[in-house]
């Protein structure tokens, strides 16, 4: 073990116990994360997203940082994806609710089994705190399905374009911002569609990113996006073995 996996494993130990023994981090966590739910989801991919990387970087190659990297514009790059991210999940969980509710003309009885529940504010259905069920569990199923067929696609190829430009602008801000993204350069020469389609679409979004995005809808509201950049993390490492 090296000098810096002993200080990684230092930092990420403190960072739990902070959490789990400072009194008022939780509650002061869980109340942020209510009051400025897509700042702090810039922040927790920013953080997390870009751990993840380092993570495979270090699995890869030996170490957590090289020349040309790009630790900045990465962690930009990360924060507003995970903003991105935060404003999709809250968009499908409503959506899927809605084309569950009216597309099958639910009773009361069938919004009890699938742990709908009424927002007192608003006057919608949606999927609230009810108990673990059967029927819970087939909206999170229905989200996750819907979120990762329309939509993680086209993130994930517009996150492959921007790592190519970091890594194609030497991993400096100046040269991620000071040289054109060329989209379309990118989609059709850079990126290897064999692997892009054939692994990383065919493979880790059934057989990785349905059922973990699943679990995902199921906890706690304020637990969501920091589990999905949780699940970030562990995905870079699941690529990083592959390779």
């Amino acid at each position: 073990m090296k000098k810096s996996d002993i200080i990684t494993l230092i930092v990420v130990a403190a960072v739990v116990c902070g959490f789990a023994f400072i009194p008022g981090a939780w509650d002061w966590f869980n109340t942020t994360t209510k009051n400025h739910g897509l700042l702090m989801s810039f922040f927790k991919f920013a953080i997390l997203g870009t751990f993840g990387e380092m993570l495979a970087l270090r699995i890869r190659e030996g170490v957590y940082m090289k020349k040309g990297f790009g630790l900045l514009p990465k962690m930009l790059v990360w924060g507003v994806l995970g903003v991105v991210i935060a404003s999709a999940m809250t968009v499908f969980k409503s959506g899927t609710v809605l084309l569950l509710d009216d597309g099958f003309h639910l009773d009361g009885k069938a919004r009890e089994w699938f742990g709908f529940s009424l927002d007192e504010n608003t006057g919608k259905w949606i999927v609230g705190n009810a108990p673990l069920s059967w029927g819970k569990f087939f909206v999170a199923l229905c989200v996750s399905v819907l979120m990762n067929t329309l939509f993680a696609p086209v993130f994930m190829t517009f996150h492959k374009i921007t790592d190519i430009h970091v890594a194609e602008t030497g991993g400096t801000l100046r040269g991620f911002f000071g040289n054109k993204l060329r989209i379309r350069e990118k989609m059709s020469q850079k990126i290897n569609w064999d692997i892009q389609y054939g692994f990383v679409f065919a493979k880790t979004i059934p057989l990785f990113w349905y059922p973990a995005h699943t679990i995902t809808f199921l906890l706690p509201p304020t637990l969501q996006v920091l589990f999905a950049a949780l699940l970030g993390v562990a995905l870079g490492v699941i690529l990083s073995i592959k390779k």
